[in-house]
């Protein structure tokens, strides 16, 4: 019988125990049945809740074996061995894992009897101030020794003797947990609650605590995070389906859904607590007792269920856009409620709408500049703040899955000023050309939605999903990156600050003053001759050069050193606070809010240092000119026939763009990591996506698609979440998002609002800031990323990698020979959307296309379907 692992405790120079830990053993190993866990090789199936068992855990181990199935996880029989000798100085410790199904409250009698049964007897504590497992028991014990009966029949100390296996080691006898599949590590102990079960001989009834923990407790390896305890004690002769398993197995069937128990978080008094247990079962009975509940949804993707929900249509034309409508609608109304109602719901919807209004008002003003000296003023930051209100209110109304985020982005200005560059070459009105471009890519995408063309969707794949999100993040980490080297070069490498001065026409050189004394300007003003002028100012050391060729030279380097320091700061601000629920300072909700304002909070302190602290050193504001009319319809008529042909290509290779954009965004929103209750509408987002840029067109205002990460970021804003821990590693999970239009609406308000802030106060927010914004969003994205994960293990030392699904379930080499096949898709990608030549810029929607074909048609050839499974599957 091999053994996994074997630990040496020193007690003391004369004592020394000897723990044999057999967490990994198979049952075959440990008593001769079939194994319960597979070998790491076989595939790994996500199942349905029904199909997840209980299993034994040793509270304390470290964990099962790689490829587990998900289940409940009980410590069968944990006991000491003694020698005949010396009994006092050495021991055995033998743990054991065993599968135990869960309750079938529908055909199990016994299950509704017993929840009946407690509830009227059930001893709770909310809030249990503890945070040490024995403080924990024996608050837990004390609380059953105050009712007599329990009292006159056993003890504190038969009761610790009976939990623990022995006194001087706390560790659990008999427990059971909870696992579950994971994004992360495949296999995940359910480390938010555990059950601990005791016999006590002198017992002659069962009997149930639940302690609700004020705040997460560490109680071993495998309970690092546990805030719910059940304590089980029953009396040592009793029927079976009396006994403390069984008992233990009733409430741990309830406590296994993750929606069920964020409720009793939220509960208040012992009495809502209760009727949530009640509630619980009777839903458990008439959901097991439905046939179709017997099979597993959660396998299904949107698409699958879709097609499950309306079968074979003879008329298939717009099914997908009436199905989308169908599962929505109901929903409508409760997508407003939620934002108002529920436990630290309004606390969420502020923070996420402060974050949501800098995420978007930031980058329009950037776009906004970039498309002013794109078009020449045809459109500007005027523009591009109107379109992102009307476009984000009409979205956060009359859209499908309110979570996406409407944004105008850098491929879009790419495609103006593409648009731009023809009309000017063939003397065409840009206006025109534009709107006629965008009419076009909305018929297009009309065409896709009528005849449901988003259920292509379902060949997307995690791969391609997470190789267009990391193009996204290079996209905005490059835009940053060449600002700052194109401030750098204006300001700081210049000609007048290496000294270099030029001649006039009389050959004669004009020498630069260095001393920082002079406070006045020079000037030689002669008519028909070029004039060096010179300058420098006491106050921050600049320099003014008049070339012979009538271009303007200045040596600032102080506003490229605070452009550098305003965009880490903003950066390592907002990151910092981002994180700061990873670190002990304050307590948990102190941290909670600072982490979900740190976007807000790290661009309002950067734009006072950049504003107000160096005031001294004048940074140029963004250009800004009110617009006289801003509802122009654009002259179509103008546009001769040959043109509005080009502008059919044009709006094609552009829908191409929003498709894969929009629904993209869309699967990584409704990804089952997020645990979405109410729906996708992949076809009624982008109905509803064709119709506002339809009208945004005919007025020249800036296009607006679903934005990455933007989307995911705003899930996630919007989410609870838990922490998981296993060796050492900690990842956060998804427990429950709230589903609400509230913040989009009430964001795209204030960017409304905004327009009355040009340009002043607006301007006050320095372009540093709006660069650190792009970094920050860019590295945030990059949380849960798996390709970016695996490109870091490139870089990690082997005995460091993470437990993660894929490292434990696909040999090393094969894992990084997918990574490789996606970094070259990536740099394909990265080399036409990169590329200085902007006509090479407009194949890259249809590369975007061809991701998915390559996925399905080329890698499998060079992987064996489970490890293709492992590396590229959402767990559920």
């Amino acid at each position: 019988m091999p053994l996994q692992r074997v630990k040496m405790k020193l007690r003391s120079p004369k004592r020394v125990r000897f723990a044999i830990d057999l967490d990994d053993m198979s049952d075959a190993e440990t008593s001769g049945g079939d194994p319960v866990w597979p070998q790491g090789g076989r595939d790994e199936e996500a199942v349905a809740p029904e199909d997840v068992h209980l299993l034994e855990v040793p509270n304390g181990s470290h964990g099962g074996p790689s490829g587990n199935s998900p289940g409940l996880i009980q410590n069968n029989d944990r006991r000491r061995r003694h020698s005949s000798a010396d009994e006092d100085d050495f021991a055995l410790l033998h743990g054991r894992f065993e599968k135990v199904p869960l309750k079938d409250f529908h055909a199990e009698i016994r299950a509704f009897k017993d929840v009946e049964d407690f509830l009227s007897r059930t001893l709770l504590m909310l809030d249990l101030q503890k945070t040490g497992l024995p403080q924990i028991i024996d608050a837990m014990v004390k609380k059953l020794l105050e009712k007599k009966e329990v009292s006159s029949q056993t003890s504190l100390e038969e009761a610790r003797h009976a939990i623990f296996t022995q006194d001087s080691v706390h560790t659990l006898s008999k427990t059971i947990q909870g696992t579950m599949t994971s994004d992360v590590s495949g296999f995940d102990f359910d480390q938010n609650w555990i059950c601990v079960m005791c016999d006590i001989p002198t017992v002659t009834k069962r009997h149930v605590v639940i302690a609700r923990l004020h705040g997460p407790a560490n109680l071993g390896s495998n309970s690092q995070e546990v805030q719910f305890v059940i304590l089980v004690m029953a009396p040592v002769r009793e029927k079976s389906t009396k006994s403390s398993l069984e008992t233990a197995r009733t409430f741990a069937t309830l406590f296994l859904d993750m929606d069920f128990r964020h409720q009793l978080l939220l509960a208040e008094s012992e009495y809502e607590f209760k009727q949530l247990l009640h509630t619980r079962t009777k839903l458990l009975i008439e959901e097991q007792g439905l046939p179709e509940n017997r099979k597993s949804h959660l396998l299904l993707s949107a698409f699958e269920q879709e097609e499950q929900e309306g079968g074979q249509s003879r008329f298939p034309i717009a099914q997908g856009l009436i199905r989308d409508l169908k599962r929505r609608l109901p929903h409508y109304l409760s997508d407003f409620r939620d934002g108002f109602v529920g436990n630290k719901t309004l606390h969420k919807v502020t923070s996420t709408t402060f974050f949501l209004y800098f995420a978007c008002v930031l980058p329009n003003i950037a776009f906004g500049m970039l498309n002013d000296n794109n078009t020449n003023g045809a459109i500007d930051v005027q523009k591009v703040l109107f379109s992102q209100c009307v476009g984000g209110l009409l979205f956060a109304f009359c859209g499908g899955q309110p979570l996406i985020v409407l944004l105008t982005t850098a491929p879009l200005a790419l495609y103006t000023k593409i648009i731009y560059s023809i009309c000017e070459d063939f003397d065409l009105n840009f206006s025109a050309m534009f709107a006629c471009t965008g009419l076009w890519n909305a018929f297009f995408l009309l065409i896709y939605v009528f005849f449901n063309t988003s259920k292509l969707m379902k060949y997307s794949s995690r791969s391609t999903e997470e190789i267009f999100s990391l193009f996204i993040t290079f996209a905005f980490s490059a835009d940053a990156i060449k600002d700052t080297i194109k401030d750098f070069n204006k300001n700081y490498n210049t000609d007048a600050c290496h000294g270099v001065n030029y001649s006039n026409s009389t050959n004669q050189n004009a020498s630069l003053p260095t001393n920082s004394s002079l406070t006045t300007v020079s000037a030689m003003t002669t008519v028909g001759m070029t004039t060096t002028v010179s300058m420098v100012n006491a106050t921050n050391s600049s320099v003014v050069g008049v070339s012979a060729g009538g271009g303007v030279a200045e040596c600032l380097r102080e506003n490229s050193i605070l452009f550098l320091l305003l965009m880490l700061g903003t950066v390592w601000l907002g990151i910092t606070l981002f994180n700061f629920t990873k670190t002990p300072f304050l307590n948990a909700g102190k941290r909670e809010m600072l982490a979900d304002y740190a976007l807000p909070v790290a661009v309002l302190v950067m734009s006072f240092f950049g504003s107000y602290v160096f005031r001294e050193v004048h940074m140029k504001p963004f250009k800004y000119k009110e617009r006289d009319q801003m509802f122009e319809l654009a002259p179509l008529h103008l546009l001769p026939a040959g043109a509005v042909l080009a502008a059919a290509g044009l709006g094609f290779s552009l829908s191409l763009l929003f498709f894969m954009d929009q629904n993209i965004s869309s699967a990584l929103v409704n990804a089952p990591s997020n645990k979405l209750k109410k729906g996708a509408a992949y076809h009624w987002d982008l109905f509803v996506v064709a119709v506002i840029n339809a009208f945004l067109s005919i007025f020249t205002m800036p296009w607006v698609h679903a934005a990455l990460p933007h989307s995911p970021l705003h899930v996630r804003a919007l989410a609870d979440l838990e922490d998981r821990v296993d060796q050492g590693h900690v990842h956060q999970i998804v427990v429950h998002v709230r589903e609400t239009r509230v913040t989009g609406v009430i964001s795209h308000v204030m960017i409304g609002l905004s327009m009355l802030m040009l340009p002043y106060p607006l301007a006050y927010i320095p372009r540093p800031v709006l660069d650190g914004l792009f970094i920050y969003v860019a590295i945030t994205a990059l949380y849960g990323n798996q390709l970016f994960d695996r490109i870091l293990l490139f870089f990690t030392e082997q005995s460091a990698y993470p437990p993660n699904h894929y490292i434990r379930r696909v040999p090393q080499r094969k894992v990084h020979l997918f990574t490789v096949l996606q970094l070259v898709q990536l740099l394909v990608l990265c080399v036409f959307g990169f590329s200085p030549i902007p006509y090479m810029k407009m194949v890259f929607p249809l590369l975007i296309m061809l991701l998915m074909p390559i996925r399905h048609k080329i890698i499998p050839n060079f992987f064996e379907p489970k490890y293709l499974k492992a590396l590229d599957g959402h767990a559920h």
